[in-house]
């Protein structure tokens, strides 16, 4: 390790010195999708244990990840989790976010145009899930980029989790 590395240990994290600690992260991308290939991908470089959850078993095997694929919420999900649903159109959405609030996760959050209505709320309200667990899922989610490809949604989805579970606003303010 170089000299300007050992007294600071954030330069030895930049320069590779050292990884950073991650902790128990488990990322939970719902829907098999462009953004959660991306979400996964990356998000597994940041220190997340990865899950692609897709009900649909046929979707599901079309997708070429390095990360586990489950059709259910799996029960192992605790404080240390982060749930992205990556498609909202899906009829399954107000089942998945529904099985998602029943575990005690750290984040959930849903993609989506906040100029749309958020099409989470009827279908959990319908579900007769209470008020108050609906306000636990995010829409929008990310920081405000100006993402238009999938890539850049993940990286905005991921850049929003980690100011988020670091307690900090994101953005260009320190």
């Amino acid at each position: 390790m170089s000299q300007s590395t050992e007294s600071d240990p954030a330069c030895a994290v930049a320069h590779g010195d050292v990884r950073p600690g991650t902790g128990d992260r488990t990322l939970v991308a719902v829907f098999a999708s462009p953004v959660a290939e991306f979400l996964l991908r990356y998000a597994a470089d940041l220190g997340y244990r990865c899950l692609l959850l897709e009900p649909d078993k046929e979707r599901a095997g079309s997708v070429a990840l390095d990360a586990d694929v489950v059709t259910e919420i799996p029960p192992s999900l605790d404080a240390g989790t982060d749930v992205v649903v990556t498609d909202h159109h899906r009829e399954e959405l107000g089942l998945v976010l529904r099985d998602a609030l029943a575990h005690q996760v750290r984040w959930i959050g849903v993609m989506g145009n906040p100029r749309h209505p958020a099409p989470h709320v009827p279908a959990l309200t319908g579900l007769g899930v209470p008020a108050d667990d609906i306000a636990r899922v995010h829409r929008p989610i990310g920081l405000n980029i100006g993402s238009r490809t999938p890539a850049e949604i993940a990286v905005a989805t991921l850049a929003g989790l980690l100011a988020d579970r670091n307690r900090r606003p994101g953005g260009f303010e320190f």
